[in-house]
Parts: C-alpha cells; sequence; structure tokens
C-alpha cells in the first residue's frame, strides 16, 4: 500500500486554485492508500505571524480540509504543532543539510528578498523550511508526495537529504517520489491571467476563495479578463483569459478543451463565462455547507485529536529508528 503526506500552511484563505491543484487531488489517494494529511502550521512561522490568527487558520484550514473530502475514518487529519517529533527530526535533517544548498533553494530566494524589503530582515526560518519539510514527508515514510510544479526543488532536497542519511547511518528512511496529476488545473488570477491566482492578491477580483459565497463567485467570474475574439478557444499565449477559465471548466467537468470549444462554438463569452460560473457555485457550494457544520465545533477538535494520537505513533517509530541510527540515545 502507497504512503501519502501532504499539508497546506494555514497562511491565508484556500483558493479554488488551491482546490483545484491540490487539495482535491488529494482526496482519491484515501481510498486506496495510507494517508496523512497535515496542517503545517509551523512551515507558517517561518514568517512573522499574528497568533490569534494563526490559531483560527489552522482550525479553519482542518475543517476545510474535512469539508473538502477527506474522511477521518480512512485518512489521518492532524495538526504539525501537535506531533513534536516533526520538529525534533526537523532539527536532525537541517544538521544534515548544508548552507549552500538551502541557499539555493528559489523560493527561498525568492521570499528572502520579499521579506527583506517587507520586514527589514529575513527570517532564518524561510532557509531552514526544507529541511522541516523533508522531517514532514519522512516521518511518515511516505513514498508518494502530491504537491505542485513548484515544489519540485523542495521534493529534490528532501530526498536528497533522506539519501545522504541513510548512507551515512543505514537505511532509516523512505526516499518519496512526488506526484503531480496528469493535467491539473494551475489555475490563473481572474485579472492577470499570466500570474496564477494568490490568496493575497489585493484586487478582490482576482481571485475566488473555496468559502466565497454563490453570488460573490458569479460577480467574480463576470469580471474576469477575456479579450476581443468572443471566440472560445484554448490558446495561453493569445487568449490567456479564456485559457484560464476553460481549465476551471475543464478540472470540474473533467470535459477535454476540445469538447469544452465546440461546446462554445459561435457563442461568445456570455453563456460560457455563466457555466463556468455555474460548476464552481455547484462545486464549492457543498464544501462551504459543511465547513458552516464544522467549525467551532467538538467533532472537529475530537477528529484532530484523535489524528494526533495516529500521526504520532506512526512518527514516533521512525524518530526513535532516526535518533538509534544517529547516537542521539543514552540506552
Amino acid at each position: 500500500m502507497d504512503v501519502i503526506f501532504s499539508g497546506i500552511q494555514p497562511s491565508g484563505s484556500l483558493t479554488l486554485g488551491n482546490y483545484l491543484g491540490a487539495l482535491k487531488n488529494f482526496i482519491p489517494f484515501q481510498e486506496t492508500a495510507e494517508c496523512y494529511y497535515c496542517v503545517v502550521n509551523q512551515h507558517a512561522i517561518t514568517v512573522p505571524q499574528n497568533p490569534a490568527l494563526l490559531h483560527e487558520r489552522t482550525r479553519n484550514l482542518a475543517a476545510l480540509y474535512i469539508a473538502a473530502g477527506m474522511d477521518p475514518k480512512k485518512a489521518t487529519i492532524f495538526v504539525q504543532s501537535e506531533v513534536p517529533e516533526h520538529a525534533m527530526l526537523g532539527w536532525m535533517m537541517i544538521c544534515s543539510a548544508y548552507v549552500g544548498e538551502m541557499e539555493r533553494m528559489t523560493q527561498y530566494k525568492s521570499k528572502a528578498q520579499k521579506e527583506e524589503k517587507k520586514e527589514g530582515f529575513i527570517p532564518l526560518g524561510l532557509l531552514t523550511y526544507p529541511p522541516l519539510m523533508a522531517a514532514d514527508i519522512l516521518l511518515y515514510q511516505a513514498n508518494l508526495v502530491p504537491v505542485g510544479e513548484d515544489q519540485r526543488q523542495h521534493m529534490e532536497i528532501t530526498r536528497d537529504l533522506a539519501e545522504r542519511f541513510n548512507r551515512k547511518y543505514g537505511e532509516v528512511f523512505t526516499i518519496p517520489e512526488m506526484w503531480a496529476p496528469q493535467g491539473g488545473a494551475r489555475v490563473m488570477s481572474l485579472q492577470e491571467p499570466t500570474g496564477k491566482m494568490s490568496k493575497s492578491d489585493d484586487n478582490e477580483w482576482a481571485t475566488i476563495h473555496m468559502l466565497d459565497t454563490a453570488d460573490v463567485i458569479v460577480k467574480k467570474i463576470k469580471k474576469a479578463v477575456t479579450d476581443s475574439l468572443a471566440h472560445v478557444h484554448y490558446d495561453k499565449a493569445n487568449q490567456p483569459g479564456v485559457s484560464n477559465l476553460m481549465s476551471i471548466h475543464s478540472a470540474i467537468s473533467g470535459k477535454t478543451f476540445e469538447e469544452i470549444e465546440t461546446m462554445y462554438d459561435g457563442q461568445g463569452y456570455g453563456t460560457f463565462k455563466k457555466d463556468v460560473a455555474d460548476l464552481v457555485v455547484e462545486e464549492l457550494s457543498p464544501i462551504r455547507s459543511r465547513y458552516d457544520e464544522l467549525t467551532g465545533t467538538p467533532e472537529l477538535d475530537a477528529i484532530l485529536d484523535d489524528g494526533a494520537v495516529r500521526a504520532r505513533a506512526k512518527a514516533r517509530v521512525t524518530y526513535e529508528n532516526a535518533i538509534h541510527a544517529m547516537g542521539l540515545y543514552r540506552k
């Protein structure tokens, strides 16, 4: 049986892009694999956070996991900070990593520049983020990790650290593989369709959030940037806005781009946008309803309490093996 690990940071309201590009793809694994789905709140503090807001977002993201279809009877759903082995193995991975390889990480360079400009300093956590991510994955002996293409470099570092540890101290860790969905949706901004949809975009019309109401979703898609060609055709270079809406349609409806083009041949953008909006509303409305039922309830706490116990039972075995291999034991 495959072992799956994946996690999302509670650093803001999840978008339609987060859902179609990541979260939705997590769900099918729970039918056939041993799955660990984590709210990675310790990764969120690699940059300054408001404590009360981080607490709220952590709970809310866990509720959204379940509302989106993660079944606590089939998958282990938990919060990273409630399993201490993440931080403890993370330190061991930091001590196995090299400064040069961390400084070469593309995301570190871009985020460090942004934080230095914003805060006046670079948090050290940004540099040591990859070893903690490696620990997250390796603790559960995961062999498959569903992540986006933007995480490929982090996955390569995870594999490097696992192989380095195994060579030096013995075979402790499974070497994980990155899993990327074939034809998975990469949802772009509704207002700047050459850039990725972002939960931190200042333009409120650029991003659909998973918890947006039906009316808000319809308005945002109506205002989505298209072009003057009035022809539903997939061409990212020349029609990025229309192509983005087609990607959203395809990811939800399961139809190919060719089928979508045929459906809207000669109809212009009005009908097409309405249908895309209807699909998104139909997809997200049940999630919002279930989310509203869960947030702030004892049911959510019971699920996360149980998830932490189950996750720690698995993580503890790997951690004990690692500290014995490294010599960090007394008896």
